[in-house]
């Protein structure tokens, strides 16, 4: 047991030791008497910009919990009983080959790190390269424009994620989101991820912890071969047998966890050819627009911007446009961060936010996107959402004059429809350079007027948000899989039995955090139906 004193309000210059002075009166004991102080959770109050607070939940022992809980009479104040794990009960059927992970993304890094941690010797097998190796590639894309089709953003060890923000936010409610924080620490994460409101990585440090943690794994008895693209499942009597590497080798396997990333086009191919169900799924699509930092920051922190607490401050915007029926949302918000160029397939212009962990970069970043319905794809083809995709990707890549520029306006110029001709105080930052261009030239009408309406709103809350100069980069498609893989109760395929579909390429997931939960309940469910491996 143990209490928890939740909202702990002091002031932006106050400290730690304050909060447990607090958390003791509160409480109704001495801190003296307070043992084993944690930390849960720190949230930044910003709403007055007179005052920002620092408000936080923590827990601790102390003699008499019991009695301490039920005489302080707070309803922040509550006594916390601990469940135990319950003991893990494995599986009886013996597996005659190794766990396949298809994919080295959030999804299937927890998928493996869990089989590993309990004996089951998982094989990933991820068709771009280590994060060492795609870092090298990402480079060459950007300064040259040579595109790597299975080593890129997209594609590689660690997922898009690795080359975004890192950030760790969620709307889930699930414990196993803990053991995910603490994995990432013991891998090399700040120890902040624990208990941070709004945690995040930053792309230079998670390099490192995806790094870390593929070793783990193979340290566990598991593996991960790169360069290693599945190419085919060969299914037989309904069951998965082996997959195909490269068009050159099969490997048998009767457990193929698909953990795929929303790009995986030529995979969904494949897999619908092979008899795995797939089902249209809503997304969004829209631009990166970008600010200075220091406006940002200015309109969040007011008279506290740059105090040395306050990291670069982010926004989160929603609006729904009650004439188009359509919501309008930042996405991936990255302060101090850049616009990057995202493709994974030729002649197509993607963008993408990234941030490093000190997000200290002159411009701030976010996808503002709207989202669009199977009723926009104008086919019931389960893949049309991708098509869909692909055929405004070609259209940016053209509006942006080839060689994976992005076409650019300013704010300004949207909202009067016009193309701009001359940069202002902000300067565009996406890594393939830009041609001016109108965006209305690659997203569907439709989208380019709710944005319009949507920046216009998001100015009433961020004063600002629509000055001239703000820069509008498109186009930002890849927000969340186009598709969903259809499983049972088992969190298998409907129809391939072994198959496993898994994380936000199979449409279950939304982020790095939902993205490694969906891996560890696959690995779950694999471990209390089948033994260890033992080969």
């Amino acid at each position: 047991m143990s209490i928890r004193v939740n909202n702990i309000r002091v002031s932006i210059d106050d400290y730690l030791n304050k909060v447990k002075e607090e958390a003791a009166k509160i409480a109704g004991i001495s801190i003296e008497d307070i043992r084993n102080f944690k930390v849960l959770r720190e949230a930044i109050d910003a709403r007055q910009k007179d005052r920002i607070d620092f408000v936080y939940h923590v827990e601790f022992n102390c003699d008499n919990e019991e009695k301490v809980a039920l005489r302080a009479g707070n309803p922040n104040v509550k006594l916390e009983v601990h469940e135990k794990d319950g003991q893990i009960v494995y599986g009886n059927i013996k597996l005659k080959n190794r766990p396949i992970i298809v994919g080295s993304g959030p999804a299937g890094l927890f998928a493996g790190l869990v089989m590993a941690k309990n004996g089951y010797k998982p094989l990933i097998l991820e068709r771009g390269g280590s994060v060492e190796e795609r870092s090298n590639n990402i480079k060459l894309f950007w300064e040259t424009g040579e595109l790597n089709l299975n080593s890129n953003i997209q594609f590689g060890e660690g997922g898009a994620g690795t080359f975004s923000d890192g950030k760790l936010t969620t709307r889930i409610k699930d414990k196993r989101c803990d053991f995910v924080l603490e994995e990432f620490v013991r891998a090399g994460a700040p120890n902040e991820i624990i208990y941070s409101g709004k945690p995040h990585i930053g792309t230079d440090i998670l390099r490192d912890v995806v790094k870390n943690i593929r070793n783990t794994i193979i340290g566990l008895g598991g593996d991960v071969k790169f360069n290693s693209r599945v190419t085919d499942i060969i299914v037989k009597d309904g069951k998965v047998t082996s997959v195909r590497v490269n068009d050159e080798y099969d490997i048998p396997a009767e457990v193929v966890v698909v953990a795929v990333g929303h790009s995986a086009r030529d995979t969904y191919e494949m897999l619908m050819s092979r008899g795995i169900v797939f089902e249209q799924k809503p997304f969004a699509i829209g631009v990166r627009i970008e600010h200075l930092q220091s406006m940002i920051d200015e309109r969040q922190y007011g008279k506290y911007a740059g105090h040395p607490r306050l990291k670069a401050a982010d926004y989160r915007l929603t609006f729904t446009s009650k004439r188009y029926q359509r919501p309008c949302y930042s996405f991936c918000m990255c302060p101090g961060g850049v616009v990057v160029a995202a493709a994974s397939e030729e002649n197509r212009v993607v963008t993408n936010g990234m941030s490093e962990y000190k997000r200290d970069k002159v411009n701030a970043n976010s996808a503002i996107v709207v989202g669009v319905y199977e009723k926009d794809f104008k086919s019931s083809h389960p893949l049309a959402g991708v098509e869909f995709q692909r055929y405004y990707e070609s259209l940016a890549y053209r509006a942006g004059g080839g060689g994976y520029a992005a076409p650019v306006q300013l704010v300004g110029d949207f909202l009067k429809d016009r193309k701009s001709s001359k940069i202002g105080k902000v300067i565009p930052s996406y890594t393939r350079g830009y041609n001016f261009g109108n965006l209305k030239e690659c997203l569907p009408l439709e989208v380019i007027a709710v944005l319009k309406e949507g920046l216009l709103e998001f100015n009433k809350k961020i004063k600002g948000f629509v000055e001239y100069d703000a820069v509008l980069t498109g186009i930002e498609t890849r927000t969340s899989s186009p598709v969903r893989m259809v499983r049972n109760e088992g969190l298998e395929s409907t129809t391939v039995a072994g198959v496993y579909p898994c994380g936000e390429g199979a449409g279950y997931a939304g982020g790095i955090m939902s993205a490694a939960v969906d891996g560890i309940k696959i690995a779950e469910r694999i471990i209390e139906k089948y033994a260890p491996f033992e080969g």
